[in-house]
């Protein structure tokens, strides 16, 4: 049995709507009130939570131009891993009045951390979850820090193979980890559909046992969609107010419609998917007078024999169900009917009767 997690009272598992994250990643573009904006725009979208990330360049790189420093293709190439970092960097001194607006609006917040010091601000500011990002999940030692404060921990494996997602796992338990998500993810940026390969999302449900869901860099939101009927019980994707912004991550960022519609759709696909069950569904009760079922189509007569020429199935449904007219040809009337009458058990000798 797959344990539910618990974030900010709200319950995410297999048998919950889908929870919906919105990472502002870099796109406030150094701005403040845009970064406030955009979390104002997530609760309005219906999104569940909206996630920061904690850094400074220092804390992730190194001030350096050497060769393994320098980013050659991509939406970044062109700059060195610190002026990139520098320049999508949410500021430690915006953390605590971001926090402060989610919580008076009324949408969790939380934060990827990249460092032990991240982690302290953040529970300083008393975080209610973490998440591990892709590129971190093989830093185990950040997994048990993480893990150590005893928050629920969401942790994304894009570039991860098998055995280092089962050894972030283990890194989690080993550090306290009780409450544990994991997140299918591709880290390009964006990513093209067909290289999600969704159905790896079931098999890592089943191989680790854990909460699962999706981290989504494609443009639009059939991947996201598509992953519920899978499995998916948490679905992350960047926001933005303006793909066109410039920032670093805007170009494959939802704007509001967008995240509005995911917000909207994911919860249709989880109530469809709805449980397994062959009952008729409300919604079906009145058209069950629909069916076909069996009609006289001429005037009989008490004690005329019933003939195939004299009934036929048709629709409405309020005779005999169509399955049974075999049994009623060359039975006995009990009293007249007339032509374009339901077939019915009472007016047919011998049918249903028990024999003594």
């Amino acid at each position: 049995m797959i344990s539910n997690i618990h974030i900010n009272g709200r319950v995410i598992g297999r048998n919950q709507a889908p929870y919906i994250i919105a990472e502002m990643s870099a796109n406030h573009n150094g701005h403040l009130e845009a970064a406030l904006r955009i979390v104002e725009a997530a609760k309005s979208a219906g999104a569940d939570a909206i996630k920061i990330q904690t850094y400074r360049p220092d804390t992730i790189t190194l001030k350096s131009d050497l060769p393994d420093f320098q980013i050659t293709e991509g939406l970044w190439a062109g700059r060195t891993l610190y002026d990139l970092y520098e320049w999508a960097h949410t500021p430690w001194d915006w953390h605590k009045p971001l926090f402060d607006y989610a919580r008076k609006i009324g949408i969790t917040i939380f934060s990827s951390p990249f460092d032990n010091t991240a982690v302290d601000l953040l529970e300083d500011l008393g975080a209610p979850a973490y998440k591990i990002a892709s590129f971190e999940v093989v830093d185990l030692a950040l997994i048990r820090y993480v893990a150590s404060t005893g928050k629920p921990m969401i942790m994304s494996t894009g570039m991860a193979n098998a055995e280092e997602i089962a050894e972030a796992i283990e890194a989690a338990r080993v550090g306290g980890c009780k409450q544990l998500a994991i997140l299918h993810c591709v880290s390009g940026y964006p990513a093209p559909a067909s290289d999600y390969n969704l159905r790896t999302l079931a098999d890592m449900i089943e191989r680790f046992g854990l909460i699962t869901g999706l981290s989504d860099h494609t443009l639009d939101n059939i991947t996201a969609l598509t992953s519920i009927a899978l499995g998916a019980s948490i679905i992350e994707k960047h926001f933005t107010l303006d793909r066109n912004g410039g920032g670093p991550d805007d170009s494959f960022s939802l704007e509001p419609a967008g995240l509005n519609q995911l917000c909207r759709d994911s919860r249709t696909v989880w109530q469809a998917l709805g449980q397994v069950g062959y009952s008729r569904k409300a919604s079906e009760e009145t058209n069950t007078k629909f069916r076909r079922s069996l009609y006289f189509i001429k005037d009989l007569y008490e004690g005329d024999i019933i003939t195939e020429d004299s009934i036929r199935s048709v629709r409405p449904g309020f005779g005999l169900a169509p399955k049974y007219l075999n049994e009623v040809i060359g039975r006995r009337l009990k009293r007249d009917v007339k032509a374009n009458t339901a077939v019915t058990s009472d007016s047919i000798a011998g049918l249903f009767e028990t024999e003594m």
